[in-house]
């Protein structure tokens, strides 16, 4: 396989696009359910792969789709209706599956889907191995298909939510409870809907539900991570002691403290990272974030003798570099935390219960244990262009690195194209919040400039 095929339909998740509309069809969904069969079939056993997805009124045409490209292929396929990515990570593996499959467009709005999938591992695949199946869906594979008594079956698993849920509530250490916090749970409308309001209420605490009544249309709208206005004002209307919230697919998590104020990805790295290093659990002599990551954040864990090691924008790249590194902490300023003792994605109730288990032991308000840096002055600004990428041009490098000289070691600049539009992100941070705002200003507009002449 060539390395250098570009890929049309994957992105840095999966593939995803607006519902009905290519390339997010029902036929595109067959010929990927009949790629990947074709090429997760290894060895002489019945091959299965399982099927989950979040609420979604699309996730009805495309599951059937899916469902039928993995049959002609071969495979017998588990469905598992509306888990959590993560969930569906964990079955993949718990369950010695061929394949994992997740219909989400994480906390895009209701009109678009995606379809991400998991190896046998329940790690997300490579981009080599995304591009293999790619080149299968480009060809005709009538005569690769399995023959009509070969053809797999579909099955229901019954006990998916709860086989997630009790590997969720594991994920805490032995006889702590959560009895006596109160807690605002918002589930976006989405795939946690039922499974992460009942593993909180197992575990003892008392929940007040935000988000939980999907019906196809409202996911991730004015709820969730990606707007948790009315979870801020949840919690201080109800006194409790945290608020929580997950995106439509829950592999990523916001919280509220008792004030109602936000705290992000970054705190939450920082929180667990140092509870996990002062237990002992802490591998790798460090943590895994992206380029966006707060430089508060490594600051922080310098501070702690340790090392915060990038990656480019994605999940699947931290879990990728955490895996090479024998790290198990890792995620994203977005909220996408990666505890790959208990999980190989991003997991949102498992990440938010890693923070109840440290409120508990110390006894501490969330506003005092959760903020554990001050975070340095960040902007971040999109230009967008036509054509080609004007980063090449040789005034725009000579102005990123003239910025960066501005900047020194009391800062950075970071400028980098969008995986899914066609934006340049400009961003900037350091400790003098006017000059990062006059630098991502002065670059947005010489950004601008050479995009407007070259149209």
């Amino acid at each position: 396989m060539d390395n250098k095929v570009k890929r049309r339909l994957f992105g840095t998740d999966g593939i995803r696009g607006t519902a009905n509309t290519a390339p997010m069809t029902p036929e595109m969904a067959l010929k990927l359910g009949q790629a990947a069969g074709l090429l997760f079939t290894r060895g002489n056993h019945r091959h299965r792969v399982i099927i989950g997805k979040d609420t979604r009124l699309s996730g009805y045409m495309l599951e059937p789709a899916l469902t039928a490209g993995f049959i002609s292929a071969g495979m017998n396929v588990t469905l598992a209706g509306p888990l959590p990515t993560p969930a569906i990570a964990m079955l993949t593996r718990s369950l010695r599956l061929d394949l994992g499959v997740v219909i989400s467009a994480s906390h895009n709005p209701f009109e678009d889907n995606g379809i991400k999938l998991f190896g046998p591992d329940g790690n997300k695949l490579s981009d080599e191995t995304e591009q293999e199946i790619e080149a299968l869906m480009a060809q005709d594979l009538s005569d690769r298909l399995a023959p009509p008594a070969k053809l797999g079956r579909a099955s229901r698993l019954v006990d998916a939510a709860g086989r997630y849920i009790e590997a969720a509530k594991s994920s805490l250490p032995r006889g702590l409870r959560l009895d006596g916090l109160r807690i605002v749970l918002d589930c976006a409308h989405g795939a946690a809907y039922k499974v992460a309001p009942a593993a909180l209420y197992e575990l003892g605490a008392e929940v007040i539900p935000l988000g939980v009544s999907p019906d196809g249309f409202n996911i991730n709208r004015d709820a969730g991570s990606t707007a948790p206005r009315q979870l801020c004002e949840a919690v201080l209307e109800h006194g409790a002691d945290l608020g929580i919230a997950l995106d439509g697919d829950a592999d990523r998590v916001i919280l509220a403290d008792e004030q109602g104020e936000i705290i992000d990805g970054d705190q939450i790295l920082g929180l667990i990272a140092r509870d996990m290093h002062a237990q002992g659990r802490l591998a790798g002599g460090g943590i895994v974030a992206t380029v966006m990551s707060n430089l508060g954040l490594e600051r922080f864990v310098a501070g702690l003798g340790l090392r915060l090691h990038r990656t480019k924008v994605g999940d699947r790249y931290v879990a990728e570099a955490m895996r090479e590194l024998g790290i198990n902490l890792g995620g994203e300023q977005s909220g996408h935390v990666i505890l790959s003792d208990f999980a190989t994605t991003g997991d949102g109730l498992v990440a938010a219960l890693q923070v109840l288990a440290v409120l508990v032991r110390s006894g501490k308000r969330a506003s005092e244990a959760c903020r554990v840096f001050a975070p340095l002055p960040q902007l971040l600004r999109n230009v967008r262009y036509a054509g080609a990428s004007p980063l090449g041009l040789p005034h725009i490098k000579t102005a990123i690195a003239a910025a960066e000289e501005r900047l020194g070691s009391t800062g950075r600049v970071l400028i980098r194209p969008s995986g899914t539009e066609p934006l340049i992100r400009v961003m900037a941070e350091g400790e003098d919040s006017g000059l990062i705002n006059e630098i991502v200003g002065g670059l947005c507009e010489t950004i601008a400039q050479a995009t407007e002449h070259a149209a």
